[in-house]
């Protein structure tokens, strides 16, 4: 019997074993530790240098982190962002050191440090992806392993949304199917004016109450009304070549002009002076503060003008006519100084851009379908889209950057464009024969069409200048279908 005290082994081993039939060896092939357990004898371990298929060796399997997937499962948390002074590179290499290149090199999805970390709370629970297509807080459309953050991220944003049919129709008994008149105004005192026939009725949009402003009588009729830019006074322009001033409050008549040959179909007020187009080909510019029936003549065109816009300066008139000319007028010269005649069909639609000095918009008839771009500066072209419809109106919202076309032959639709890209915004349809007549609202969110089918259709197609979100499917009125007379 030994007398040498025998220590007390702190492994609990199976019966039969004893501390020399187990060590551990450690490969130079690889960064793992094997702990090797020999059920035989000794002799068995010298074996494993020359490890053969008699070998009764077995292995504890220790997997490598690396070639996991755990972040599929959301097993691996981002890493925090480093604080200022810390040495990133070091705590990689100082667990490189430790527990072996393969756990060294892992790292998390996000760029994150992996190894060692906290409890997450997320364990054994797959991820999640909150994404929506309406969520403004939606991770980046490239995915999670993407390599970008979604905090960098903006998502897309949405198109707006234009109602696609009208908050308001009302019937319009008379309203004439004539591609160069121009029958429908809207102040800025909220008061509708529409020709019909031999008369001219006010709609006052707040109460929706109808006025009778004039009745012409049977000899003649009206051909265009258009109000002052402070909303108090209307011009009528007549078939027999007069124009007429009306007090639109008091509905009295101030003022009847000449010098027209036949009818006046355009009129275009600026801040002191009204210009009358007429069948006649020539532009008159009157002055109301003078006794004479008109201050200027301007001579140009070589048929009827159905197109006068003068720029929100009031420095340039553009007018349009049925010889397929785009002239452009200043103040100080009864000459045009621009000739454009790009279009090959009438000018009716005519448009200064309220956001950019000098940008005009014009739009053909039937043959031309085009609505075309200028600089009105220099004369170039900039841009053009064909349309594939006559081109009735134009008009440009002071709201957003976009601008409103109605059309005639063939599809008698409406259209928004956004401005430069000429990228539709929406297109209505609702009238069933061309859409002659175009009016907005002093807010500048809603459009009033008017076609030969002899209704008026409020449209809400522009936003607010202010909030600029999308526009509402209810107007200020009711919905429903009323008598404008």
């Amino acid at each position: 019997m030994d007398s040498t005290p025998r220590r007390k082994s702190g492994l609990n081993l199976p019966s039969g074993m004893n501390e020399t039939s187990l060590r551990l060896e450690t490969f130079s092939s690889s960064s793992s530790f094997r702990a090797v357990t020999c059920v035989s004898s000794p002799r068995a371990i010298s074996s494993l240098s020359s490890p053969s298929k008699t070998s009764s060796c077995s292995d504890r399997f220790i997997p490598c982190r690396s070639s996991s997937r755990l972040h599929t499962f959301g097993l691996v948390e981002k890493g925090s962002p480093v604080k200022e002074g810390g040495n990133e590179a070091y705590a990689r290499l100082l667990k490189s050191e430790l527990f072996g290149s393969d756990f060294g090199s892992f790292s998390s999805p996000a760029g994150g440090q992996g190894g060692l970390s906290s409890p997450n709370k997320n364990m054994l629970r797959f991820k999640t992806d909150h994404s929506g297509p309406n969520s403004p807080f939606s991770p980046s459309i490239l995915g999670h392993d993407s390599g970008i953050s979604s905090e960098s991220s903006t998502p897309p944003k949405p198109p707006r949304k234009v109602p696609k049919t009208p908050h308001k129709v009302l019937d319009a008994p008379s309203l004439q199917d004539d591609f160069y008149l121009n029958l429908v105004d809207w102040s800025s005192q909220n008061v509708l004016a529409v020709g019909l026939g031999t008369c001219v009725y006010l709609w006052t949009a707040s109460n929706s109450k109808v006025t009778r402003l004039c009745d012409l009588g049977p000899n003649d009729s009206v051909c265009s009304v258009q109000w002052t830019r402070e909303g108090s006074y209307i011009s009528v322009g007549t078939h027999l070549g007069q124009v007429q001033v009306w007090d639109g409050t008091q509905c009295k008549r101030v003022r009847t002009m000449g010098g027209h040959q036949t009818r006046t179909g355009v009129l275009a007020w600026n801040s002191r002076t009204l210009a009358s187009g007429s069948r006649d080909r020539h532009i008159l510019q009157h002055d109301l503060r003078i006794s004479s029936d008109y201050v200027s003549k301007l001579i140009g065109h070589k048929s009827e003008v159905c197109g006068l816009k003068w720029s929100h300066d009031d420095r340039e008139l553009a007018s349009g006519g049925n010889d397929n000319q785009l002239l452009v007028w200043n103040q100080h010269s009864q000459l045009p100084i621009l000739k454009l005649t790009e279009h090959t069909a009438a000018v009716k639609a005519i448009a200064w851009s309220p956001h950019q000095s000098g940008l005009l918009a014009s739009g053909g008839g039937t043959a031309d379908r085009c609505i075309r771009f200028w600089n009105t500066t220099n004369g170039h072209q900039l841009n053009h889209v064909d349309t594939g419809s006559q081109v009735c109106n134009l008009a440009w919202s002071k709201n957003v950057n976009e601008l409103v076309s109605t059309h005639g032959y063939s599809q008698n639709q409406i259209m928004v464009w956004k401005y430069p890209s000429l990228s539709k915004v929406a297109t209505l349809v609702g009238h069933s024969l061309r859409v002659l007549y175009l009016a907005m609202s002093p807010d500048g969110q809603t459009i009033v069409t008017g076609a030969g089918d002899e209704t008026l259709r409020f449209w809400n197609v522009f936003p607010s200048m202010k909030t600029q979100t999308p526009v509402k499917d209810t107007g200020l009125w009711s919905l429903g279908r009323t008598q404008i007379r």
